[in-house]
C-alpha cells in the first residue's frame, strides 16, 4: 500500500486513521515551512500514492515568485494525486487562485478527507 505524503496542518486524527489501517503518513514541506521532505522533491522511489494538504500550504507568497503548480511540480511530473483541503463553500474561489494546478489538484470538503485519501490510496 502507497503512503500518504502531508502537508504541516493535516488533520492528525485522519492521519492517525491511515496509520492505523497500515497506510504510513509522511510529512512534506511546502518549502516555507521545513516541516519535512520537500513536496518538490518527492519521486517515485517515495512510494507515495497522494499528497494532501490545506489550500494555503499550496499558495506560495507573491514575493516567491511561483505558482501553486510550480510548487506541485512534481506530484504532477510523477502522477502523484494531489487533494487540497478546502470547505465547500469556498472551492469556487480556491480554483481560481490555484490557476493551472487547479486543472490537477482535486479539493475535498476536510469533513470528506479520510474517505477521498483511501480512495485513492486503497
Amino acid at each position: 500500500m502507497a503512503n500518504v505524503g502531508y502537508l504541516e496542518g493535516t488533520d492528525p486524527v485522519v492521519l492517525t486513521k491511515l496509520a492505523a489501517r497500515g497506510i504510513g503518513t509522511v510529512p512534506l514541506s511546502n518549502g516555507f515551512d521545513s516541516h519535512g521532505k520537500y513536496v518538490n522533491h518527492v519521486t517515485p522511489s517515495d512510494h507515495i500514492g497522494v499528497v494532501i494538504g490545506y489550500l494555503h500550504k499550496v499558495i506560495p507568497t507573491p514575493e516567491r515568485n511561483l505558482t501553486p503548480a510550480d510548487l506541485l511540480f512534481s506530484c504532477i511530473t510523477h502522477s502523484i494525486p494531489v487533494l487540497v483541503i478546502v470547505p465547500k463553500p469556498e472551492q469556487k474561489a480556491a480554483r481560481g487562485v490555484l490557476g493551472q494546478a487547479a486543472d490537477y489538484a482535486r479539493l475535498v470538503d476536510p469533513t470528506e478527507l479520510y474517505e477521498a485519501t483511501i480512495g485513492v490510496v486503497s
